[in-house]
């Protein structure tokens, strides 16, 4: 399909939100450059192929001038947020180049497995008869057994180094360079500079050997000796990992000393012995709605951080009565609850984070449709209309002015409690 076949489906959408908020001066960031864009923050969840409505979400937001600064996300999430990231300068527009590889892309190639992984998947979600599945699921024993998955995802990797190849990002220094490309006009609305502003990048994938939340790339270090030199798919290719549907990545022979050593405490408080090697899964497994990745609450931001989820959250009793019920339900407990919870802790962040509405679509469906893929493009592009048009930047900031001020206040009386402890022990002596 062509570029043009996804954004004529929301031309009038799109035209319709630029007048409204060219009227009404609507603001959504302190940080702006020369060319009127505005600057945000920006985390995506994970969800395997809906992460195609998150597209849909980004390229609404950069037709109404908003830009990003940092960008993160897990699985799904991450994929976006790499692309995001590489494909252009902070300035510069890039969801069209996205749609573009999405949607001349066979996905059902990521589907690398032999004949026998891929017929079982295939009978799994067209919903055969239990039988059949049954029997086909026997077949795949040694595929689960031997390599812990059924599919390499060797395919994705290639894919995603071949869209970075095209942009000449093949390394993370090359990554870093492009996201240090932020404008010379970058100021604060009130005409004022910008003081250490940068882009930046983080990635979620989860560390099965040493339970670590790794984040990408900010934690290479941890894994290559090397990590300037590392191809930033690698990072994708960790968080995609989604349990047993693909083999794990294992990354080996990883830094060991005191050095070393001294990273993992810094980065992960880990202080057990390094291991030879690491095994990656899915980075939804830890995080799968990363929201908290820029989070600063002791102050009223500059920019904000919008957040975007693929599903509505309708988090609901479920009949647990069979094996596969109960992993289910497991899986999914593992992936939303640490999320749900920060959200819960901290419920200024409602204000930033949209649900995209994904209607039946099933989120292994790497064989769906050009018809699928438009469909989930357009319900993120509504969503991100109503988003902005609800969405009120002066009302957040003085809800986090207040929450700012609390925190304030109470550090101050703590460091007030501690002088006076201290000078009560002073007299006594």
């Amino acid at each position: 399909m062509e570029v043009s076949t996804f954004t004529e489906e929301v031309f009038h959408l799109v035209e319709n939100l630029k007048k409204d908020l060219k009227r009404k001066n609507k603001p959504f960031s302190d940080i702006v450059d020369d060319a009127g864009y505005q600057y945000v923050d920006f985390v995506m969840e994970g969800g395997g192929v809906l992460g195609i409505a998150l597209v849909g979400f980004t390229y609404v937001l950069e037709q109404a001038g908003i830009r990003f600064l940092k960008i993160g996300g897990a699985s799904a999430g991450a994929i976006n947020a790499l692309l995001l990231a590489a494909l252009g300068t902070p300035a510069d527009a890039k969801s069209e180049k996205i749609i573009g590889e999405l949607a001349n892309v066979n996905m059902y190639k990521f589907v690398d497995g032999d004949g026998d992984a891929r017929s079982f998947i295939d009978s799994w979600l067209s919903n055969e008869n239990r039988l059949s599945i049954g029997f086909k699921a026997l077949q795949v024993v040694d595929n689960i057994n031997d390599e812990l998955g059924l599919n390499p995802g060797e395919k994705f990797r290639e894919w995603i180094i071949g869209i970075l190849e095209k942009e000449r990002i093949k390394n993370t220094a090359d990554l870093r360079k492009r996201l240090d490309s932020i404008p010379a006009s970058l100021h604060h609305r009130d005409g004022s500079s910008v003081d250490n502003v940068r882009a930046d990048l983080a990635l979620v994938a989860a560390d099965v050997s040493t339970q670590t939340k790794a984040v990408f790339p900010r934690m290479a270090g941890l894994y290559w000796k090397n990590p300037d030199r590392v191809n930033p798919a690698e990072y994708v290719r960790a968080s995609m990992s989604i349990p047993f549907f693909f083999q794990p990545m294992r990354v080996d022979n990883i830094p060991r000393g005191t050095g070393a050593m001294g990273l993992w405490k810094q980065y992960a408080d880990y202080e057990q012995s390094i291991p030879k090697s690491c095994v990656f899964i899915d980075g939804g497994i830890m995080s799968n709605f990363p929201i908290n990745l820029f989070h600063r609450p002791d102050r009223v931001p500059s920019a904000p951080t919008f957040g975007v989820k693929l599903g509505v959250d309708d988090r609901k009793t479920d009949d647990i009565t069979k094996p596969f019920s109960l992993l289910r339900v497991i899986f999914d407990s593992a992936r939303f609850n640490l999320d749900a919870d920060f959200i819960a802790r901290n419920p200024d962040y409602r204000k930033l984070v949209s649900c995209i509405g994904t209607g039946s679509h099933n989120w292994l469906n790497f064989g769906m449709s050009d018809d699928d893929k438009l469909d989930l493009f357009k319900k993120g592009a509504a969503e991100a209309d109503r988003f902005l048009r609800e969405f009120d930047w002066a009302e957040y900031k003085e809800i986090r002015r207040g929450i700012a001020q609390t925190i304030n206040d109470a550090d101050l009386k703590k460091e007030t409690m501690a002088g006076d402890g201290v000078r009560s022990a002073v007299k006594s002596t």
